[in-house]
Order: C-alpha cells, then sequence, then structure tokens
C-alpha cells in the first residue's frame, strides 16, 4: 500500500509519487519531522560526524515499534546507504566544526510554521 500524489510524468504518463510504502510490517516514509527524501543531514557518530549525509526514508516497524532513519552518503564522492536510531539524525546546521550542537530532529523536528 502507498500513499502519496498523482503526477504527469515526463512521458505524458500518470505516476505515483510515493510518500509512505509498507511491506507487511514494514513501513517507510520519505518525509520525517521537517525533512524530505534529498534533504542533507547530520549523523552524530564518531567517524559519521566528518562525512556528508542525506536523508533518504524513516523506517518503522509497527510491530515491534523499532524505528530507523535511512541516508546515503559517506566520504566524499561515496554513496553508501545506512541506517541510524532516529536520535543520531540532526538538521544540516547542527555541525560546528567538528562538534554537533542543539537538538536531533527525533527531539525537536524541523516542521514548517503556518
Amino acid at each position: 500500500m502507498t500513499y502519496g500524489s498523482d503526477v504527469l510524468g515526463n512521458n505524458g504518463v500518470m505516476r505515483h509519487d510515493t510518500l509512505v510504502t509498507r511491506h507487511g510490517q514494514i513501513v517507510r516514509t520519505k518525509e520525517w519531522h521537517g525533512v524530505r527524501s534529498g534533504d542533507p543531514v547530520v549523523v552524530n557518530g564518531p567517524k559519521e560526524r566528518r562525512q556528508q549525509w542525506t536523508f533518504v526514508a524513516h523506517g518503522l516497524n509497527e510491530v515491534t515499534g523499532e524505528e530507523w532513519v535511512e541516508v546515503r552518503g559517506g566520504r566524499v564522492g561515496e554513496a553508501k546507504g545506512r541506517s541510524f536510531r532516529p536520535e543520531m539524525i540532526y538538521p544540516s546546521g547542527a555541525r560546528r566544526g567538528s562538534r554537533v550542537v542543539g537538538l536531533s530532529l527525533a527531539s525537536a523536528p524541523q516542521l514548517a510554521l503556518g
């Protein structure tokens, strides 16, 4: 089951732009706490802090309640797919040199006002 909006593709055919995808008990969402697929994020881990990451999706196992955030990136020129606990994901402006400041997206969503 998917949720999203129908849009007219480049070839004139309707395609379904999916925001939420279900595979059994697993739910993947391409928007989470104010970030969308493709937005830059900071991962607060010893090695990951120095690398470049892009948000891909938020995952949830509805049976166990387990959550994770899927990202893509790594060192310059890499595009590794990784997943991390939500509390390790920060907005792109949270990096100050080698430190991460502020609250994670899990604690303080970056939602639009209005």
